[in-house]
């Protein structure tokens, strides 16, 4: 089965919209974490080289390829969902009938949990990240490509908090609830702040349409 980076987008999609549980919500947010890693990309592409811009050439240069790291690591998180989804799904699909059965079920449901936990955290993580750097974008970037930084901060924004509804129905199912805890303080960590901070850039990028 090819990965589901090298498929078309509409083989994706119509894949999306299937009774088939993956993809889903989870790829979908690494997805937009790795498209709003691309349009800076993009951003720093059409802004290196203008000789307006050369005072902040070199930052450009160093926030392109800080992006594209980001890129590469959300693009990879889409097909790592799907695997974990996929291996939580065999996990429950275990035999029950004797309490040997049930135990040995229940420890692998759990410890597939926990990966399937730090999957979206790690999503959540690179799309933070991403947020940040089209900040950046936003406030140097050349001035003709400025909507697509906006593009970028609101496409990492929406991948973040998907994965964090992620984490969250993971983390409640879990039965290590130091580990749970531990993941949702680190989300915690993740997530303060973001909403200024979106709401901020946002504002920085309609002030120069």
């Amino acid at each position: 089965m090819s990965e589901i980076k090298d498929n078309s987008i509409q083989l994706f999609l119509d894949e999306l919209a299937s009774k088939s549980a993956t993809p889903g919500g989870g790829s979908v947010s690494a997805l937009l974490g790795a498209q709003a890693a691309a349009l800076v990309g993009m951003v720093c592409n059409l802004t290196i080289g203008k000789p307006k811009y050369v005072e902040v050439e070199a930052q450009m240069q160093a926030l392109l390829l800080e992006s594209e790291v980001l890129r590469e690591q959300l693009t990879g998180l889409i097909k790592a969902d799907v695997d974990v989804f996929d291996r939580l799904m065999a996990a429950y699909g275990l035999p029950k009938v004797t309490e040997g059965e049930q135990y040995l079920r229940s420890e692998a449901i759990q410890a597939v949990l926990k990966a399937a936990t730090e999957v979206p955290l790690a999503c959540a993580r690179a799309c933070r990240a991403v947020i940040a750097l089209s900040q950046t974008a936003a406030n140097q970037g050349y001035v003709g490509v400025v909507s697509d930084a906006g593009a970028a901060v609101m496409a990492a924004y929406a991948g973040l908090k998907s994965a964090a509804l992620n984490v969250y129905i993971n983390t409640s199912s879990l039965k290590d609830r130091p580990f749970a805890e531990a993941k949702l303080a680190e989300l915690a960590e993740v997530m303060d702040g973001v909403e200024d901070l979106v709401a901020e850039i946002y504002t920085v990028v309609k002030d120069k349409l």
